[in-house]
């Protein structure tokens, strides 16, 4: 995404305000003092607060670990040596800053680099980095980087996209390559250019895809998807200021919504020596949302898929026989409501809610369910499908499994909820044996864990933290042969005496009177408890996690929104992720409840026992999804919230990816989509609203704000709207360049429309943009 033409200047100099720390009477509310105290708190914070380590990440199959860390307002990547204890510099980060500068034509300094995150080689001689949407491989030992060929602009968005790889598929026994000719497949000797043909029932409207083809370990057989194509929807888009020339730009990309006709992928084995083939039949797989690459046995007996149902009721696991082609379920998963299917990049650590690993070649499978009520794993027979065992059990929840050690019969996995009366959200890590016994806790302490260990299970780096805890770093042996060493310790002693107190964790009983709903509440720094505070909550609602902060940090932007005279939380509803599957239902079909009815009981609960929280005067806002929230807020819930701001919000999961809505809102589209559509019940708003939205979103097609605006302005409604020019999707938030801008709407609405304040003139005291383009020496002619 190109960089934003708004001005980017800090709120305080907006205002022509000192840097220093200003004073204030603690009656006030909305003033300029409080707009510039708002502005200083993060570099303030950060500039306090000494040796803050992140998680770390092993490198490669060594016993080295690379974490970042930052202090005093300074960051440094660190790599840390199991075997010695020792740490170090990650690279020379001098080096690797002006490397970038010069690449990207940008400055960057060594304390403050343009990314929070890396990728080393298994080695650790290189790393990768995104900076600004491009990739580049750095040297460890020079210190230069290199941009990484394939670097592209703007990436298209929604699902389903291919491979542009036309390269042959070479057998394991390197004699044949396999190839498409004329959408057939077709097979030749290495290095030949006469092949035969293997198939002939492909064609235009239903082609066998060289991506798809995979050789039996033997270089006997073939297995490959014959592919009869959806419909490829296109998203559109105008690009109204580009910053390389004076008119707009046009692009298109693929992008998938809820009801669109999807591939029909169907498997085919094929025989070299008798040079026949067999369509499998799809009895089991009729109605395929996604089915997984094709993946043999090692022995060669048969290849399996993972068939994933459209409308996400049925996950399958599904074996092929080679020799006579014919189908069988090892699983097959039948929720009454949604699967919660991986859509991450499918790792041991990252797996969501769906985990299957196969034990010698698939005679036994790991896998992980809900059949319980609670997210946990299970023993399947390879052979007959059956459940051999539960493997964890309890009123408590796996996380995500880290590592499956099938000679030891062993698994070490993340979990939740395993304390009765600690916050269920906290990540602790355990180790168990395949018949679930031995059950083992790695981590106990009362804080959120993120652990990290060595391919070998040798060595594992415990990271822990509360939002009112620095964090510390510990490194461990798996055989607690020596004492944990301690690597960092966090020292927030100057971060305090700056002013810094933490959020309060806030507990109040949920809808069916029982199950404990968890927030934070932020207080302004010169908070007053004789007073009555307005009340802003910061809503995304999405199914796919949770979200409210569980981890150290020195600064959230809910601080700043607080410091202008607001009471700011966050809470996590039903129809959230983490906890059980009840819980996580209620957002089945549903994803306009939001957990409204639980957050509005906390908001109450907080109210009775805290006299200065006010809950006539309670905004909302959130982006994306939980822009979707803020708006459905104001649209469902009149009587409680009266006024929000959405981002770049999903407000018809009609118009939004299909990926994301189809598993929530299910297949196909019925009545529950418009009864959780802002356009539909836009016609309900009564409170104040103001919607964001980046003109290039390719996550969320911009329509989805504009079809709110049409129907508010049908219904003769009152509302703000503010279309960022050149912005993606997180337009005028978060990282996005036209954040400093975004902010400044979001706190002004909520002082004009919750605390009764005129904002600040801000056009008086700022260079408008105009006058900068005609300052710049590169002013587009």
């Amino acid at each position: 995404m190109r960089s934003s033409a708004f001005t980017r200047v800090t709120i305080a100099a907006a205002l022509g305000l000192a840097t220093a720390a200003l004073p204030c009477p603690a009656s006030a509310q909305g003033t300029p003092a409080d707009y510039a105290r708002a502005a200083q708190l993060k570099e303030r914070y950060e500039a306090a607060a000494v040796d803050i380590a992140g998680a770390a990440t092993v490198i490669g199959d060594t016993h080295k670990f690379w974490y970042r860390k930052s202090s005093r307002g300074t960051e440094q990547f660190v790599v840390l040596d199991a075997d010695t204890g020792q740490r170090q510099p990650a690279f020379d980060h001098e080096k690797v800053a002006a490397s970038l500068s010069t690449l990207t034509r940008n400055q960057y300094k060594s304390t403050s680099l343009p990314f929070s995150t890396l990728n080393f080689s298994p080695d650790g001689s290189s790393f990768t980095v995104n900076v600004d949407g491009a990739q580049y491989r750095c040297s460890v030992a020079a210190g230069n980087c290199q941009a990484v060929d394939g670097n592209r602009g703007p990436g298209a968005g929604g699902q389903g996209q291919r491979r542009a790889d036309d390269a042959p598929r070479v057998s394991p026994d390197g004699r044949w390559e396999a190839l498409i000719e004329n959408f057939n497949v077709a097979v030749r000797r290495a290095g030949a250019k006469a092949a035969e043909r293997l198939s002939t029932d492909g064609s235009e409207g239903n082609a066998y895809e060289i991506r798809t083809i995979s050789w039996s370990p033997d270089s006997k057989k073939i297995a490959a998807y014959r592919v009869r194509p959806g419909y490829r929807r296109q998203v559109h888009y105008v690009e109204s200021s580009p910053e390389d020339q004076l008119q707009p730009k046009e692009f298109s990309i693929r992008y998938a919504k809820p009801g669109d006709v999807l591939d029909f992928d169907q498997p085919v084995v094929f025989d070299l020596e008798s040079k026949g083939h067999v369509l499998v039949d799809s009895a089991l797989f009729p109605n395929a949302y996604s089915m997984s690459p094709l993946e043999w046995r090692k022995d060669s007996r048969a290849f399996t898929f993972e068939y994933n149902q459209r409308g996400h009721q049925i996950y399958r696991v599904i074996e092929v026989d080679a020799a006579s082609g014919k189908a069988r379920a090892v699983i097959s998963e039948e929720p009454k409501t949604f699967f919660t299917y991986r859509t991450a990049n499918g790792s041991l650590a990252d797996s969501g809610k769906e985990f299957r690993y196969d034990v010698d070649d698939g005679k036994e499978v790991v896998w992980m369910s809900e059949r319980d009520g609670w997210n946990h794993l299970y023993l399947y027979d390879g052979a007959t499908g059956k459940v051999k065992n539960q493997i964890t059990k309890g009123q408590w929840v796996v996380r995500a499994v880290q590592h499956v050690d099938p000679e030891r019969r062993q698994i070490w996995f993340s979990a939740g909820g395993m304390d009765a009366g600690k916050d269920p959200y906290f990540a602790q890590y355990c180790r168990i044996n395949f018949d679930g016994t031995g059950l083992t806790r790695l981590t106990t302490g009362d804080a959120n864990h993120a652990v990290a260990f060595t391919s070998d299970m040798k060595y594992y780096v415990d990271t822990y933290s509360r939002i009112d805890m620095a964090p510390i770093m510990e490194l461990r042996r798996m055989d607690g042969s020596a004492p944990a060493q301690t690597v960092e310790r966090g020292d927030i002693a100057a971060l305090e005496k700056a002013g810094w107190k933490p959020p309060e964790v806030f507990v109040a009983k949920g809808r069916d009177g029982a199950t404990d709903i968890w927030g934070v509440i932020f207080r302004p720094t010169r908070f007053d408890a004789s007073k009555k505070y307005p009340v802003i909550e910061n809503i995304y609602a999405g199914p796919q996690g949770s979200f409210v902060p569980k981890s150290f940090f020195a600064y959230n932007q809910m601080q700043s929104q607080a410091e202008l005279g607001f009471i700011v939380v966050q809470i996590d509803g039903m129809g959230t992720s983490n906890r059980s599957k009840a819980f996580h239902d209620v957002a089945w079909k549903n994803l306009g409840d939001a957990g409204f009815p639980d957050r509005i009981l906390w908001h109450k609960a907080v109210a009775a026992k805290y006299p200065w929280y006010d809950i006539t005067r309670v905004g909302i806002y959130g982006g994306s999804a939980g822009g979707q929230n803020a708006l459905g807020g104001l649209l469902f819930h009149p009587e409680f919230y009266k006024a929000g701001i959405a981002y770049a919000g999903c407000h018809d999961n009609r118009m939004d990816k299909i990926w994301w809505n189809e598993q929530w809102m299910g297949w196909p589209i019925g009545p529950q989509y418009s009864a959780s559509s802002n356009v539909d019940n836009a016609y309900r708003l009564q409170g104040n609203l103001l919607l964001v939205v980046g003109e290039l979103d390719t996550n969320v097609d911009p329509s989805s704000t504009m079809q709110v605006v049409n129907q508010l302005i049908k219904h003769d409604k009152n509302f703000d709207l503010l279309v960022v020019p050149g912005a993606n999707h997180p337009a005028g938030r978060g990282n996005d360049p036209t954040a400093p801008y975004g902010d400044h709407k979001r706190f002004d609405f909520f002082v004009q429309h919750l605390l009764g304040v005129t904002p600040p003139p801000w056009n008086q005291t700022s260079t408008s943009t105009s006058e900068q383009a005609q300052q710049r020496p590169d002013a587009r002619n």
